[in-house]
């Protein structure tokens, strides 16, 4: 369904719940065009991406801004677990945080993450006519939003124009 060309809206990202949520089905997702996706299909005019700051991904942090995303940062810690270095950004409460401040700035809000510990958000955004739509990365979501299957995209569908392709390189030698 195509939204009003009129409104202005903002999209809301879990980047952990969606980057591990494509790659659990099997493919990597083209930020670049997914920002580009989320502009034209939904007129999302800001796109902030919540995201744990690590150390050497400035690169990374780069490129996305240039996609034109709004990147808000939350510390990450590091932890073992069998073994192993693991980091832990949570940005669940960050997400909340920024869509109430903006509440007044935007038209709609998109969700992108199926994570239940937003539902209380998109439960207060329905209710306000604020949710534009929920973008479920993989087909495994809480439960919790089972109700609002009215606004839920799932990005597993989109997958054909959002899918990073892969580049080969090749060297030909001439014989």
């Amino acid at each position: 369904m195509m939204m009003n060309n009129k409104l202005d809206n903002y999209a809301f990202i879990d980047s952990q719940n969606l980057n591990l949520g494509v790659k659990s089905m099997g493919w990597d997702l083209d930020f670049k065009k997914f920002r580009i996706y989320l502009r034209n299909k939904y007129n999302v005019t800001q796109a902030l991406l919540f995201i744990g700051h690590v150390t050497g991904n400035e690169k990374l942090y780069t490129t996305l801004q240039r996609y034109g995303y709004i990147l808000v940062f939350k510390p990450t810690l590091e932890f073992k677990q069998n073994g192993k270095v693991k980091i832990k950004g949570n940005v669940d409460a960050e997400l909340v945080l920024h869509s109430m401040i903006e509440i007044n700035n935007y038209d709609k809000a998109i969700i992108v993450s199926g994570d239940g510990d937003f539902h209380c958000l998109i439960e207060y955004l329905d209710e306000v006519n604020k949710l534009g739509r929920i973008l479920v990365p993989n087909k495994k979501y809480s439960s919790l939003l089972r109700k609002f299957t009215k606004y839920i995209v799932h990005i597993q569908s989109l997958k054909g124009s959002l899918k990073k392709k892969k580049t080969k390189i090749s060297v030909r030698s001439k014989s």
